[in-house]
């Protein structure tokens, strides 16, 4: 089969803005694009149908629609590629590789430590807390310091109920896994009519997760509203690396 070449719109990824989120790859329903070193990638011209399903999904705004010569879209080769083509490395479903998987040793926690634990109380001081089930009329989001935090993070972060559970709101959403447009909406909800005082996201360290900062930054400013933002990130090991 000749494959030809014609002058079409297909995508281009600027490098130097993607961030390797991995969230362009499940939007684009005929798999040309895959996590490659940390960057995004359009593995095959042929399988690009240059309509852009996946522009809406970068929030680094790092995919663009150019039109140059390319080689055709081939709609039987993608179906092809979809249905009997094994990635060389196996994926994860948020794009990153499977060698992200790891797995770590922690200290022996002592017989007095862990009735220290077991000792602590919870700081958590209402419920739901999922993004999806919390209505933006709830009494404890009314001049709240809120916190939104990824899923994970409260499991990898030890110190979580005492450093952003105290005296504040919780919402917990995951950026890759659930619905981005539906939490987006809910979330300009609550800080267009709940006077949120603050908004902190905590988040983890994979690329996937910055996907929560996006989305608390854009809620904001949907919301027309002068809310203090702070962002701080957890890495897989449970460390706090960054706070700003």
């Amino acid at each position: 089969m000749t494959t030809t070449k014609t002058t079409r719109k297909i995508i281009i990824i600027d490098e130097e803005k993607c961030n390797g989120c991995g969230l362009c790859v499940p939007a684009c329903v005929e798999g040309a694009l895959q996590i490659i070193d940390g960057k995004a990638k359009l593995i095959s011209e042929t399988y690009c149908d240059g309509l852009g399903a996946c522009l809406g999904e970068c929030p680094q705004g790092a995919i663009t629609i150019e039109e140059r010569v390319a080689k055709d879209f081939d709609e039987e080769a993608a179906k092809l590629h979809l249905e009997g083509k094994k990635p060389a490395r196996e994926e994860l479903p948020c794009g990153c590789p499977s060698a992200t998987v790891t797995q770590f040793k922690r200290h022996e926690v002592t017989e007095i430590a862990s009735k220290e634990v077991a000792d602590q109380h919870s700081m958590l001081s209402h419920w739901p807390v999922q993004l999806t089930l919390v209505p933006p009329s709830a009494p404890f989001l009314q001049g709240a310091d809120l916190v939104l935090s990824a899923d994970c993070a409260p499991f990898a972060y030890a110190g979580f109920h005492q450093d952003f559970l105290k005296n504040h709101s919780l919402l917990v959403a995951c950026p890759k896994l659930d619905d981005f447009h539906a939490h987006l909406k809910k979330l300009t909800d609550i800080l267009s009519h709940s006077q949120v005082k603050s908004l902190t996201v905590v988040h983890m360290e994979v690329p996937c997760c910055s996907g929560l900062v996006h989305m608390a930054k854009q809620a904001i400013q949907l919301s027309s509203k002068n809310i203090p933002f702070k962002e701080v990130t957890v890495s897989i090991k449970g460390d706090l690396i960054s706070a700003s």
